[in-house]
């Protein structure tokens, strides 16, 4: 009896090891792949509907000439632990997960009970065991190998555990080191002729943003932004309570892209919060610093960025999804990855004042529509319109700003200082990718505007504005970009405030915009972007001199 049990115990190691060897290539490769739990392992195992076979030749993909035949063979024929699948297949180049490891490997051993149990052991032969240890002295060293990787992997996986920010929650950063100084005759004047001069040093100014993004279900996205910098406005100035500025170069058109100083205090300027309300609808809501460029398609991939697109204010996108910035709302997009989507928004830039005139619904605010025909990658065109209506009171100035720094002084504020205005905005946006290294897109908007309050109440302006862009990509070496944007500011054309006394020659020349950039590429996290902006007749004043302004941005992202 005890000659014959020990006989019996044989079968156990033969059976594990030649499981082992013919699961060894599939286990190597299951080392990289994602850990499966044990409900989909049930899940996949009933789809599959894996079914017992006792011929090898039952397997239509095995062939006798397949180095792990014969081992497959002796697992099928003489003991009978190894299933296929029900389209007569096994498969043996699958990758196989620990888990199916595990269920084959108990098959065996279940299988050896039952040898044990009736008393068969002379189905295991020497010449078996002789096999089982040419095999481990054969495959030892590989087997040690993806014992380490496991380990490996293991100790890897624990510290990431313990060492992760948070489960829910990701820091994306940018930091942008800039050197910027515009230069010219003099500062340009709305109309008449300028008779100061343009006498700017050069700067070296940084912004600082940190972005939380939490996602809670896989779809959705909660965004925190934390934004300090120093960046001065190259602009006229302002005459703000709460935040004066100097007049530098008498005109919005020379402003930079990333502008914006707090002296590099901390402030959270950004929250909101995208979900999917159905498979074909994503709602985004603003609770702070709401923006509709990065709610929507801008039609300009290439230069939209603040951090790695155009260098200037008015060359990253068209005038019209200023509309409502820095507000709270919500933002809807209906089917927005298929060829035609519709989106619509509504942003409140005093939401969180309870004051008269002030509000979600009483204040500054802007209604916005947008239907985008992405037919293919190549060609996007959107047709846009939005509907503001501004007050004065946002952050306690006195005049408005339709397209918030961007175009002449008249464009921004018709009608004068404490008038609430209204305008309908409309717009057309197209980009063209003509190949993989050559990129056109553009831009045309036409804005009306009406006085509702204040001395020239009742009074209406007709604003135009255009661009074009061109990229290169990959020009001088792979990520690199070599862009060119040219356009026109937006200009009051006509209207009856026109006809106004003290308005008559204000925008009655047209500026344009040229801006030349290459963003080269240090590496997949350092981007240098050196280029000069050009701004001909500022303030549409051919009166004005020529202005320009050179900037050399570094953008680190992390």
């Amino acid at each position: 009896m005890t000659k014959q049990f020990w006989n019996l115990f044989k079968v156990s190691p033969v059976v594990i090891a030649a499981t082992f060897f013919a699961a060894n290539s599939a286990l190597a490769a299951e080392v990289n792949e994602k850990v499966t739990n044990v409900a989909q392992l049930s899940e996949a195992q009933d789809s599959n509907n894996i079914g017992q076979v006792t011929s090898v030749s039952q397997f239509s993909d095995v062939q006798p000439t397949d180095w792990a035949f014969q081992a497959l063979q002796s697992l099928v024929e003489r003991y009978g632990c190894i299933a296929g699948y029900p389209n007569s297949t096994y498969r043996g180049n699958r990758a196989l997960t620990r888990y199916e490891f595990a269920a084959g490997l108990n098959a065996c051993l279940d299988r050896v009970n039952e040898l044990i149990a009736t008393a068969t052991a002379d189905l295991v032969s020497k010449q078996d065991l002789a096999t089982l240890q040419r095999l481990q002295e054969e495959y030892s060293a590989e087997l040690a190998t993806l014992r380490g990787r496991v380990d490996g992997l293991e100790a890897r996986t624990s510290e990431l555990e313990a060492n992760q920010f948070s489960t829910t929650t990701k820091l994306v950063g940018e930091a942008i080191f800039n050197v910027s100084q515009p230069f010219g005759g003099d500062r340009a004047v709305a109309f008449g002729n300028p008779n100061q001069n343009l006498d700017s040093n050069t700067t070296f100014s940084d912004r600082v943003r940190l972005n939380l993004y939490s996602s809670f279900t896989g779809t959705d996205q909660l965004q925190i932004r934390l934004n300090a910098g120093n960046i001065a406005q190259l602009d006229g100035g302002s005459t703000s309570t709460t935040n004066p500025r100097p007049n530098i170069t008498g005109t919005n058109m020379t402003r930079l892209g990333f502008d914006g100083g707090t002296d590099n205090s901390v402030a959270v300027d950004k929250i909101n919060y995208a979900f999917n309300l159905t498979d074909a609808v994503r709602v985004k809501i603003d609770a702070s610093g709401g923006e509709l460029n990065e709610n929507v398609n801008t039609f300009n991939p290439d230069f939209a960025s603040s951090g790695r697109g155009a260098l200037s204010r008015y060359g990253r996108f068209s005038p019209i999804y200023r509309q409502g910035q820095t507000g709270a709302g919500v933002t809807v997009t209906f089917n927005p990855a298929g060829p035609i989507s519709l989106s619509g928004a509504y942003l409140a830039r005093t939401a969180n004042n309870p004051t008269e005139n002030n509000g979600l619904l009483e204040g500054d605010n802007a209604i916005f529509g947008q239907l985008s025909f992405q037919p293919t990658k190549a060609f996007n065109v959107g047709l846009t319109y939005a509907r503001t209506y501004q007050t004065n009171n946002f952050n306690n100035t006195t005049n408005n700003n339709l397209f918030q720094g961007t175009g002449s002084a008249f464009a921004n504020n018709p009608f004068g200082n404490n008038t609430a205005t209204e305008s309908n905005n409309y717009g057309v946006q197209a980009t063209f990718q003509l190949s993989s290294a050559l990129a056109i897109s553009g831009w045309g908007g036409y804005t009306t505007a009406d006085a509702r309050t204040g001395t020239n109440v009742g009074a209406d302006a007709d604003i135009w504005y255009w661009a074009g862009s061109l990229a290169l990509k990959d020009f001088g070496g792979e990520g690199n970009v070599l862009g060119v944007i040219f356009g026109q500011p937006p200009k009051v054309t006509g209207g009856s405030i026109k006809n106004v006394a003290g308005n008559i020659d204000r925008d009655d020349d047209t500026s344009y915009h040229l801006e030349g950039l290459y963003k080269f590429k240090l590496s997949d996290n350092i981007q240098v972007t050196p280029g000069v902006l050009v701004i001909f007749n500022p303030e549409h004043n051919d009166a004005n001199d020529t202005i320009y302004v050179g900037t050399l941005r570094t953008t680190f992202t992390f």
